[in-house]
């Protein structure tokens, strides 16, 4: 049984265990005391207790790798555990939202390559609602909209996107190893920057210096478990996390809001008509013979994934087999396609919910991604969401990995990031609620089918057999579904009419299920965290949630602290480059390095001289950008250079603004007096108006230690 352990008269505990409770005070202390990177380059043998790798990652999942990918670029050695021996081929999530496309454009042109390798958009920018996908489209929604992003959104397959992240990693030296590749080594050094196949996290044991893991693995037929020391575990291991129970943190919100049986087949006939003659992403389908969601991964390749819900006990996943899938697929879509193949049936459990907390162990174990929350997947936003948790976090602890932050800025990804779930675990509950819409106005209310079920299980369950029990709940729901015969559902049948006309008012409206969520993709922000809070916070979580009942979508851009830098193109100045790029590219990606924007005024140029000095004092890799006007010229643009001496890392770039805005500053709503501090994450950690800063020493000084998250400020 996994279980988690304290060192030197610990208590040990299994994984349903509470929070651990340690035999003294005094140990307490000493624990919380500790260095959270202690002897970060390695070295010991043995039973040295000197964690060798400073971090591990527990699951190699999309935001598993792309943490290990920004932690190697970014200089800490790691190694992942993946319990299983090979990557899944089972397409999960497919859909990639602007914000995290804007983070793999600086994943050595990862977006590029998904925007290559993905399906033309034409194929898939659209949902279609139809009673077959031969038969009558009952409506469709064309989701494509481009707001204040260099990049687009991408309909791109999880395991492809596994394949294209294993490669970079590959690139920068990365392997992925068997049990039997690595033999019996007991040296961590010799795990670094290896992603471990088939091996599971069974114990934790928080030692004075670090984390032991336990991991488990099979190697000729026989379980072993490898010791692991390391400063922090990392835990990307998914919605069933064993990282999550170890730690004893509980998940909050509503379980189970629905149970389905995934699909995943192949053909080619039905990507081709389809891409002919309907393409779509998404496709609902409701037949007096079955009910379903389908999900056209690649029509050219002809890659589908079917949704179809379930009910136990009465129905049971053990029912779905191939042949029974092959029929219902052939109900869906209206003919028989002649080279149907079904490669992978699964079930899964629809939640909503929230980690209640994020960090635990004496800040030792860090919950990532799906293991700290499950979203519906309406909106798309469990892999999304999970990319930017990693994103977050990999810049904060190469700061304190480099000694520049204290230990403390480790709770501001708590504190950014759970609000951020908190929300879109509503919002994808909304948004669910409001695909339900479509089947309810069709007269297939969800809410009468559970209750039904529910009836059942209440009144039968302990009666009748769960054969019999079936029987009575596919009758009933087999006369439900008769709501969507061609004999009602018609512009004839006067009922039919009616619910047609509701449906199309619902997809007129925006009210169905939505893909893409700009203000809150591109225009969430953090309130408290590594940033300097703004006095009058006009904008709060509960304020988010009245403006997003009303069901606004339209992206704001805001450089309020905590907000993601807003987009406009840029043009370098002095360079004989032409080219345009976005002001998300005045942060390094290759880097953690903050990034000043100011305008070309004197008073700004002082501030920018004192942030370029106290950075250098801290060892923190800063640099300024000065937004010059359109058409400035070379003599004006030369005064930086005198402005910021003795300093050199410095650009000057000149506006590429289009309509409506005239500038940059005007699009933010802020002067040109206005600077602004921009995080390693594109994350504004501090603004404010240069002319009312004093004394721009201490003013620095103080910013800085609030965002570093110091005990007392930089002297």
């Amino acid at each position: 049984m996994p279980s988690i352990a304290g060192a030197g008269g610990g208590r040990l505990f299994s994984v349903n265990g509470a929070a651990a409770y340690w035999g003294s005070s005094r140990r307490r202390l000493l624990l919380l005391q500790r260095p959270l990177f202690s002897s970060l380059a390695g070295g010991g043998t043995g039973d040295d207790v000197t964690p060798h790798l400073p971090v591990v990652i527990v699951g190699a999942g999309p935001v598993g790798l792309v943490l290990s990918f920004l932690l190697t670029k970014f200089g800490i050695k790691c190694a992942v555990l993946e319990k299983n021996v090979e990557f899944t081929r089972h397409p999960r999530a497919h859909f990639i939202n602007n914000r995290t496309m804007e983070i793999f454009r600086k994943l050595d042109g990862l977006a590029g390559d998904i925007e290559r390798s993905q399906p033309p958009v034409d194929l898939w920018r659209k949902f279609v609602y139809c009673t077959s996908l031969s038969g009558s489209i009952l409506g469709s929604v064309d989701h494509m909209k481009q707001e204040g992003s260099p990049i687009s959104v991408a309909h791109f397959s999880q395991h492809k996107l596994v394949d294209l992240l294993l490669k970079k990693l590959d690139g920068i030296g990365f392997q992925t190893c068997l049990p039997g590749d690595i033999g019996s080594s007991t040296q961590d050094l010799v795990l670094e920057n290896k992603i471990l196949m088939g091996h599971e996290c069974s114990s934790v044991q928080l030692t004075d210096k670090g984390i032991l893991i336990g991991a488990s693995f099979n190697e000729a037929g026989r379980m072993q478990e490898r010791k692991i020391h390391c400063g922090l575990l990392l835990g990307a291991d998914g919605a069933r996390s064993t990282v999550r129970e170890l730690a004893g943190i509980h998940m909050k919100g509503q379980r189970d809001l629905q149970k389905l049986v995934s699909v995943h087949f192949r053909s080619k006939d039905l990507g081709k008509y389809l891409s002919r003659e309907r393409p779509g992403m998404l496709f609902f389908i409701f037949n007096p013979g079955a009910i379903g969601v389908l999900v056209a991964h690649d029509l050219e390749h002809g890659e589908f994934v079917l949704q179809i819900p379930f009910y136990p006990p009465q129905q049971m996943f053990e029912d779905f087999s191939t042949k029974i899938c092959e029929e219902i697929i052939v109900k869906l879509v209206g003919w028989e396609p002649s080279d149907v193949q079904v490669l992978d049936i699964k079930p899964w459990v629809m939640h909503a919910e929230v980690a209640e907390k994020y960090i635990g162990c004496d800040n030792r174990i860090i919950l990532v991604g799906d293991a700290a929350h499950r979203f519906p997947p309406a909106g798309g936003f469990g892999m999304n969401t999970g990319v930017q948790d990693a994103h977050n976090l990999a810049w904060k602890l190469c700061l304190l990995q480099n000694g520049v932050a204290s230990p403390s800025i480790l709770q501001t990804y708590e504190s950014e990031r759970r609000p951020v779930a908190i929300f879109n675990t509503e919002l994808s509950v909304e948004n669910f609620k409001a695909a339900m819409s479509i089947p309810a106005a069709l007269g297939l209310d969800p809410t009468v089918a559970n209750s039904v079920h529910q009836v059942i299980n209440s009144s039968l369950g302990s009666v009748i057999p769960r054969n019999l029990q079936k029987s009575v709940l596919e009758g009933l729901f087999s006369i439900g579904r008769a709501q969507v015969s061609d004999y009602i559902l018609n512009e004839k049948n006067p009922l039919g009419s009616l619910r047609l006309a509701r449906l199309r008012s619902i997809l007129d409206e925006g009210k169905s299920l939505q893909l893409q969520f700009p203000a809150e993709d591109l225009g969430f922000h953090y309130e408290l965290g590594a940033l300097v809070a703004e006095d009058c916070a006009e904008t709060t979580y509960e304020a988010e949630k009245q403006k997003h009942s009303k069901r606004s979508r339209e992206y704001i851009p805001s450089a309020k602290a905590g907000s993601r830098l807003p987009h406009m193109l840029m043009r370098a100045l002095s360079t004989s480059n032409e080219g345009v790029f976005s002001t998300l590219d005045l942060v390094n990606g290759d880097k953690p390095e903050f990034a000043l924007i100011i305008a070309p005024l004197k008073v700004s140029y002082e501030l920018a001289r004192a942030m370029l000095k106290i950075a250098d004092e801290l060892k923190l890799p800063t640099k300024i950008c000065v937004i010059w006007p359109q058409g400035s010229v070379d003599a004006k643009v030369k005064g930086s250079r005198s402005e910021l001496a003795p300093w050199t890392n410095y650009v000057d770039v000149e506006e590429v603004p289009r309509a409506p805005v005239n500038s940059w500053w005007e699009m933010c709503q802020i002067t040109s007096k206005s600077v602004i501090l921009v995080r390693p994450d594109e994350h504004i950690a501090w603004r404010t108006e240069s002319d009312r800063v004093t004394d721009a020493d201490s003013e620095v000084r103080r910013v800085f230690s609030e965002v570093l998250c110091l005990t007392s400020r930089i002297q």
